[in-house]
């Protein structure tokens, strides 16, 4: 077994692993980053680079549709959609991130890694890495399975195949109203299969204003998906090659594919946790520094999804360049005491965190959805229509709501559902973490005519 000494062991290299690792390297500090499937991780190769490659040409197609004079297909072509995406998946090929790591400075290696006591991680039982400073854990998450009476004997499909087949399931049935569910409802429904979307609640999108999972609820019933509210599946079994599907109520529904979006857990079962006292499949409670509180002697950091603070992968990018300059700064012999908004913390976890459903149409939110019990808060809902938006999409159809903080006039939340929407949503997050005064936000002049003057109906509707 040979052993070697980091500064940093970063454990999982998907880009919020890269994150971390980078900014460690940029602190002066030597480091490793281990990862024992594909280098640049879930997002660029079965999550949200592929999802997002699977949905772009319908959401294109349909936006064409929307003004006349422009020639359009009568539908997408499968062969070519797939195509387009195993471009930007690199067909599964993660060199270009492994030369990408090197290049910056980082130790590639490549295996399984686990803890194996303080400060130390063994790889794949025969490489051992020694922390002089920390060992970050970024190893993100995977489907949660729901506890369902059959579900282990039909053909079913999780989030990695949902983005990365290239066929066209005839019949496609979607298990879950979150994210993962309405997205790829509405894609593979673009892309020719006859898809049941079964939601659990009276709406998708729960978490979100409740316009905006039925806005949702409209486009996918366009694209001819059969949405099934307060809905579940009871019992599945297998009937010459497909899933029979017993629902709430006594629906029976037949699919060549059922697609298990519930909702995902930690990857944490099989990374030591256990050897610094914590249990394997837990989530890694952390501060705002990405410290991991329950371990002690200040070593063990993580980020991202492990961390169940906000599971987005733009987040949990955040989080890691904070972690990285957080270890290189205390390593330095530097006070890092947490203060908010430094570059040491990953406060905007707790006040703006964006988000875009790619469905269509969009949804785009940031901060509250809604006011919080006790506040000072205000909710003004309007219509998105403006001149911008006309000219944009005939018959556009859309919602925009601020959340305002009305003792200190900022706004504190603010969501969008619409067609294109997803451009708006920087704007807002600007001004939440900017803490812009609404009576100073109603001097920033949206240009006509764009989208964009809906924030002055906005602020009108408001009282300014």
């Amino acid at each position: 077994m040979t052993e070697e000494t980091f500064d940093v062991v970063v454990i999982g290299a998907g880009p919020v692993g890269e994150n971390a690792a980078d900014r460690a390297v940029r602190g002066g500090l030597k480091t490793a980053l281990v990862e024992h499937e594909r280098f640049g991780g879930e997002c660029s190769y079965w999550a949200c680079i592929p999802s997002k490659a699977l949905l772009r040409p319908g959401n294109a197609l349909a936006a064409a549709r929307r003004l006349p004079g422009v020639p359009v297909g009568g539908a997408l072509d499968p062969a070519k959609v797939f195509e387009r995406r195993d471009y930007f998946t690199s067909r599964g090929d993660d060199s270009g991130q492994v030369e990408w790591a090197r290049g910056a400075g980082i130790e590639v290696v490549r295996g399984h890694a686990r803890i194996t006591g303080e400060r130390e991680v063994t790889v794949d039982a025969e490489r051992v890495l020694r922390a002089n400073h920390a060992i970050v854990v970024c190893t993100g998450s995977v489907p949660r399975t729901p506890d369902i009476p059959g579900l282990g004997e039909i053909p079913v499909w999780g989030s990695r195949e949902a983005t990365s087949a290239s066929e066209v399931p005839a019949r496609l049935a979607v298990l879950g109203g979150g994210v993962v569910g309405v997205e790829m409802a509405q894609a593979w429904a673009r892309l020719g299969s006859q898809v049941d979307l079964i939601v659990s609640g009276p709406r998708p999108l729960p978490r979100y204003p409740e316009f905006a999972g039925d806005l949702v609820v409209e486009g996918l019933r366009a694209d001819g998906v059969r949405v099934h509210l307060d809905s579940g599946l009871v019992r599945a079994s297998e009937v010459d090659g497909a899933a029979k599907l017993e629902l709430t109520g006594g629906e029976t529904l037949t699919a060549d594919k059922l697609l298990v979006a519930t909702g995902r857990r930690p990857t944490t079962d099989d990374i030591g946790l256990e050897a610094v006292g914590l249990k394997p499949g837990s989530t890694l409670t952390v501060d705002d520094t990405g410290l991991v509180s329950e371990v002690e002697g200040g070593w063990l950091y993580a980020a991202g999804d492990v961390t169940g603070r906000a599971p987005l992968t733009h987040q949990g990018k955040y989080a890691a360049r904070a972690v990285g300059d957080v270890i290189a700064a205390r390593a330095a012999g530097e006070v890092v005491t947490g203060e908010t908004w430094s570059q040491y913390t990953s406060t905007a976890d707790h006040h703006a965190v964006p988000q875009v459903v790619f469905t269509d149409p969009e949804v785009a939110s940031v901060g509250l959805p809604g006011p919080e019990e006790g506040k000072p808060h205000r909710v003004v809902d309007i219509d998105i229509a403006v001149a911008g938006s006309s000219l944009h999409a005939d018959g556009y159809t859309g919602k925009a709501r601020i959340v305002v903080d009305t003792e200190r006039e900022v706004l504190v939340g603010v969501t969008f559902v619409g067609q294109d929407v997803s451009d708006l949503l920087h704007a807002a997050t600007i001004a939440i973490v900017g803490e812009v005064p609404l009576r100073r936000l109603w001097h920033a002049v949206p240009a006509f005519p764009t989208i964009s003057e809906v924030w002055l109906r906005l602020l009108e509707t408001y009282g300014l």
